[in-house]
């Protein structure tokens, strides 16, 4: 097993900057796939990048995400899990991703702000 990789997502919903993606490294396709140790670890590092997210975003709220399958609206066929932060009435839900993917510039501050948190 290899540890997990959280990472701020490039593709972001209009109310919710910064959410977070966390993948293991070895790759499992899919929920079904996935070792129980791996998925221990990935849920580890999923609730220290929500406590984490909490403390350094200033939102109410986490959520996490995870697909499995077509119908069940996978689309990248590796194994993760997103973390958002959530705020009243951010309509996460029933909004769609922005047209453009953040730039590396954009993603860099959310990065700077969870790292703080971790000290």
């Amino acid at each position: 097993m290899s540890t997990p990789w959280p990472f701020v997502a490039s593709w972001w919903w209009p109310n919710n900057l910064g959410h977070v993606l966390v993948i293991p490294t070895a790759h499992h396709e899919n929920l079904y796939d996935l070792p129980a140790q791996s998925g221990h670890a990935v849920h580890d590092v999923v609730r220290e990048v929500a406590i984490a997210m909490r403390t350094s975003y200033g939102c109410t709220g986490i959520s996490t995400r995870q697909h499995n399958e077509p119908d069940g609206y996978q689309t990248a066929w590796h194994y993760h899990v997103h973390v958002f932060p959530r705020y009243p009435d951010d309509n996460l839900y029933n909004s769609r991703r922005l047209p453009t993917p953040a730039t590396a510039a954009e993603r860099e501050p959310y990065i700077q702000r969870l790292l703080g948190s971790c000290d």
